[in-house]
Parts: structure tokens; C-alpha cells; sequence
């Protein structure tokens, strides 16, 4: 259990490791997330069959979820990339969401934080890193306050999903 902070509701959350049985909540949290962040509308079949493809294939990455009194209510996932100039792994931070009624009491600072000790520890990481939407100022403040700073990067993509 990894008490919380943040905001004015504190809450006690239980971090750990998901599990393929937890594919469903993810999965739903993912939709959520896309339709909030993006108001993109994803496929649930699809964002069901990504994340199970995930727990098939653990060098993909590895997803994270807060409980509170047994229930997830918050996820990250992390992937991978090589460094050559580090000669290391960046771990990518993924898929954050907290369910609404759990957002500011803590929850993605205790993920946030239980992977980051984990990363500290594991001398093939070399950092993690995570995209932040411009707009999300709130979003980017919490990251600050962890300890994150803005790497100068912009990204850039070539979707071969999208039309």
C-alpha cells in the first residue's frame, strides 16, 4: 500500500503489476482515455485485442494499476526504447488514466512513482519519458511537480491507422 498525494482527497492505493485479467478495466480505460484526451473513438474489439497482445508478448511493455478497496481505478503502461547514445532503455510512460472520481487524490502519483523507483533500480534503464498534449497544462504541471522536464522533442508521426 503507497499512501498518496495530491489534491485535497488523499486516498491509499495498492500499486502493482496488472495481470491478464485485468484486461477488460484497461481496455475500458483506454477507450476513455482516447475519447477524453483526443474525442477519438476507438474499437473496443481492437483496444481488447492490443492489450491482450501485450500480456502475450511482455517485451512490448507492462501495465501498472492502482487499487483502491479492491478496485482499479487508475492504469499506466510502460514500453520500451534503446538508447544507443545511452546504451540503455528509456521507459516510455503510456495509456495514464485515473477514473474521474480518483483524479487529483494521488493515484497517477503513486504509479507514477512506484515505476519510477522500480526504473531507478534496474541499471538498464537509462530515464522515462512520456508524451504530453500542448494544451493539457494541468497535465504538464504534474509532471513538473514529480521531477519531469520538458526534453525539447517534438514528435512526429505517420499513422498507418488513421484514413
Amino acid at each position: 500500500m503507497l499512501p498518496q498525494g495530491y489534491g485535497t482527497n488523499i486516498v491509499t492505493a495498492t500499486i502493482r503489476p496488472a495481470k491478464p485479467t485485468d484486461t477488460p478495466i484497461i481496455a475500458e480505460f483506454n477507450c476513455r482515455l482516447a475519447e477524453e484526451s483526443e474525442a477519438k473513438h476507438l474499437d473496443p474489439e481492437t483496444v481488447v485485442a492490443g492489450v491482450s497482445a501485450l500480456f502475450e508478448s511482455s517485451e512490448r511493455g507492462q501495465y501498472y494499476v492502482a487499487e483502491v478497496d479492491g478496485k482499479i481505478v487508475g492504469q499506466l503502461l510502460i514500453t520500451y526504447e534503446w538508447s544507443d547514445w545511452r546504451n540503455g532503455l528509456f521507459w516510455w510512460i503510456q495509456s495514464v488514466y485515473v477514473a474521474p472520481e480518483h483524479r487529483r487524490s494521488g493515484v497517477f502519483s503513486g504509479l507514477y512513482r512506484k515505476v519510477s523507483d522500480i526504473a531507478q533500480r534496474d541499471s538498464s534503464v537509462c530515464g522515462l519519458r512520456l508524451y504530453v498534449e500542448e494544451a493539457n497544462e494541468r497535465a504538464r504541471n504534474t509532471y513538473v511537480s514529480l521531477g519531469m522536464s520538458l526534453a525539447g522533442y517534438q514528435v512526429m508521426e505517420l499513422d498507418f491507422t488513421e484514413p
